[in-house]
Order: structure tokens, then C-alpha cells, then sequence
């Protein structure tokens, strides 16, 4: 999918106003994968923040709308999809489920929580998808559950190669409502970074798991 420009500029800009997205050149953040990155990015503080919760809600409910066709069911990925994932249900007047990360020790042994049939189609929404791995054991998770999953939308994605591939093996369509690339451009626009870090920046971006090291 194409993204709508501007709208994308605009979410990127929210994220770095409220240092959701904070880029440090000389003072690397370290991933829990163990990748170094310039670049650390936490879309739950949008949650903090009502003229930008509700800014993305919408930009959410259109592209499913203009990209999906309205679904049976949002599902929200754990658990940065949780709560932005059940406002949109909400705007959509839709069923919500959420997916963990893995099953509970105890109880039911849930791995998705709330009720959901076999046949239903659903949307499943991501906060963030950088290698894209714990967002395809969501989709895995709802597929066997006997669901169609009409495809993942997310707010933010790097859009690591090693993400998009593994997305088109798994024959998964993802939109995003901004990316790394509008996000350095708006970074770049508003001052946030200096001229000279949009290097690293690009280096990064183009051998993340070995840079730093």
C-alpha cells in the first residue's frame, strides 16, 4: 500500500513531538533482540495524549475501510495493540479480542482473549512491526483459531526487508499509517536531527543487525 503522505508526515510528527520516537545518534539504544539502533520507538505514549489517540483512530478506521472492508472483528496484538485496537473497535462498532504473546500458564490457557468463531473475518492491529515476528505469530495465532485474517495495520513500521518478506510468506497484507522513511524526512524538516546524523541514520536503516557492533 501507498501511503497517504501528508497523513503519514503528520503521524510521524506526533510521534517525535511526544518522544514516542526518540533518535539518539551518539548514544545508541540496545534492542531486546540485541540489535543497536539510533532509533527507539514506544507508540503507547499516544495513549497519553487525546487529540493524537483519537488522530490515529481515525487514520486507522480509514485505511481499513478504503484497504480491508469492514471486518467481523478487530483483534489487538499484546500489548501495544491492546488499547488503540479497542478504541477502534469501538469507533467501528466492532467485536475486540486481543492476542497474547503466548499462552497463560493457568487457567483457560488463553492465547486469544475474547470471543471469536470460526469463519469470522478479522483486522488485526500492531503498534509497531519491526522484524515483524511477534506480529505473524498474532496472525498464526487468529488463522488457527479457524479466522480469515483480512490483513494487520500498525502505526509505525521500519520496513526492514526481513519484515516484508516474511509478511509475503505468509501471504499477509500489512499497512501502515507511517513509516522510518516519513519519519526522517519529518525529523529532518523539523529540526530534530542534524544534517549530518541523517547518515548514520541511513546506514543504520540499511544493515541494522550489524551496525554498532
Amino acid at each position: 500500500m501507498k501511503l497517504n503522505n501528508e497523513s503519514a508526515l503528520k503521524v510521524a510528527e506526533f510521534l517525535l513531538q511526544i518522544k514516542a520516537i526518540k533518535l539518539e545518534v551518539t548514544n545508541p539504544f540496545t534492542w531486546a533482540s540485541g540489535w543497536k539502533s539510533p532509533i527507539y520507538c514506544d507508540n503507547r505514549k499516544t495513549l497519553s495524549y487525546p487529540k493524537i489517540r483519537t488522530y490515529i483512530r481515525q487514520q486507522f478506521v480509514r485505511i481499513i475501510n478504503e484497504e480491508f472492508g469492514i471486518p467481523d472483528v478487530i483483534a489487538g496484538v499484546a500489548t501495544g495493540g491492546i488499547a488503540i485496537g479497542a478504541l477502534v473497535a469501538q469507533e467501528m462498532g466492532l467485536p475486540f479480542v486481543y492476542v497474547r504473546q503466548s499462552e497463560k500458564s493457568h487457567g483457560l490457557e488463553n492465547k486469544i482473549e475474547g470471543v471469536v468463531e470460526k469463519g469470522q473475518s478479522v483486522v488485526i492491529i500492531e503498534d509497531l512491526i519491526s522484524t515483524g515476528g511477534s506480529s505473524l505469530k498474532a496472525v498464526e495465532a487468529i488463522r488457527n483459531a479457524g479466522c480469515d485474517v483480512k490483513g494487520m495495520a500498525a502505526i509505525f513500521t521500519y520496513g526492514f526487508p526481513v519484515a516484508e518478506d516474511a509478511f509475503k510468506k505468509a501471504k499477509c497484507s500489512v499497512i501502515t499509517l507511517s513509516d522510518y522513511e516519513n519519519l526522517i524526512q519529518q525529523a529532518a524538516t523539523s529540526g530534530y536531527v542534524e544534517e549530518e546524523d541523517l547518515i548514520t541514520l541511513a546506514k543504520w536503516r540499511e544493515n541494522p543487525d550489524k551496525w554498532g557492533k
